[in-house]
């Protein structure tokens, strides 16, 4: 790491310690040159996911429309924003922790449902009825059974 004051390739750590998310590491470090301190950040580097989408389109995986879906989902319920953050990184960590580098949207979305299935019974409808696309009553009706067997 070159000190960001004089370009210097050497310097010393005098503190490292986690960041609040628990996904980098911050450090304090001194130039060996100058004595000037600075801050840097460790972060592990991840290859990018890519989403093959139903049409076969691929897209960058986006944390963000993931978390737009599930808000949408639980809108006027009673779920705090930390819970659905939460569920995004059990989310990311159960695909990143897969070998493919390319995930089909719906096995994201099946792993979003079986997380709001536990979470709230509304959202999980209300997510199934956009992800499922139900073409009539009939198999709505299906759906709201057969979760109504897995609860008894």
């Amino acid at each position: 790491m070159r000190c960001p004051f004089c370009g210097h390739a050497g310097s010393k750590v005098l503190d490292s310690r986690p960041t609040e998310d628990g996904n980098s590491i911050r450090r304090r470090r001194e130039c060996l040159e100058c004595t000037r301190r600075y801050t840097t950040y460790e972060k592990a580097e991840m290859l990018p996911l890519l989403v093959v989408k139903k049409d076969g389109r691929r897209e960058v995986y986006n944390r963000q429309k993931l978390l737009g879906g599930l808000t949408r989902a639980c809108e006027k319920r009673p779920i705090p924003v930390g819970r659905l953050e939460e569920m995004v990184y059990d989310i990311e960590r159960e695909l990143m922790n897969t070998t493919e580098r390319e995930v089909k949207s719906e096995a994201i979305g099946e792993l979003v449902m079986d997380r709001l299935r536990q979470v709230d019974e509304v959202a999980y409808v209300r997510f199934a009825s956009v992800y499922r696309q139900f073409k009539d009553l009939e198999s709505f009706m299906a759906e709201v059974k057969a979760m109504l067997k897995v609860r008894e």
